[in-house]
């Protein structure tokens, strides 16, 4: 990313224009199966994954380029009582991630080599959720850009260390409207 980026997410969180409270599906329907420990939400923009997270017990990581969306992470977890460690970082530099979550999230933040990298970053038994945008020949939501979509395969490519417990990439129409295409993975260290 860049200041260009960081100014972008800055201005959205800034103007209350990317105001989602609810976490992803993917991330609600699988919590329940995964054991509470420590967890890190990549990308985590406002937060709302991260509060749901960490309102289900999980001490929770939380990695992003903006500052006004960790503020707002941090307004929403201390409204509801909770406690998330906010971390500011440019992801396209380097970063020492620990070693030893039992749940790491990456949500419509697509950098292949990264999402490979943090496969290392589970405990044993922990588990890696993702979601991204897929390439697609039909008309469907999100970023015309298909550096910001991963092509159909890619996903479940960069998670091959792991085992793969759900892969799907699907087009569905959505309740606000449209269709959107998506890649999803949920995947265990063994």
């Amino acid at each position: 990313m860049s200041a260009e980026d960081r100014d972008k997410w800055n201005q959205r969180y800034t103007e209350d224009s990317y105001r989602k409270s609810n976490p992803v599906t993917l991330l609600s329907d699988w919590l329940p199966e995964i054991p509470v420990g420590r967890a890190l939400d990549v990308a985590c923009g406002a937060g709302r994954n991260s509060i749901f997270m960490a309102g289900a017990g999980f001490q929770v990581d939380a990695i992003d380029i903006s500052p006004e969306g960790l503020k707002e992470s941090r307004k929403k977890a201390d409204e509801q009582g909770l406690v998330l460690n906010l971390i500011e970082h440019d992801l396209d530099k380097p970063y020492p991630f620990d070693t030893d979550y039992d749940l790491i999230v990456v949500l419509w933040y697509v950098d292949l080599e990264l999402i490979t990298q943090l496969c290392s970053c589970l405990a044993p038994g922990g588990y890696l959720l993702c979601e991204e945008h897929l390439r697609c020949e039909q008309e469907v939501i999100g970023p015309d850009n298909p550096d910001f979509r991963v092509a159909p395969g890619a996903l479940r490519e960069a998670v091959s260390a792991l085992d793969l417990m759900l892969y799907e990439e699907s087009v569905e129409a959505i309740p606000e409207g449209g269709q959107v295409a998506s890649a999803r993975a949920v995947a265990r260290r063994a």
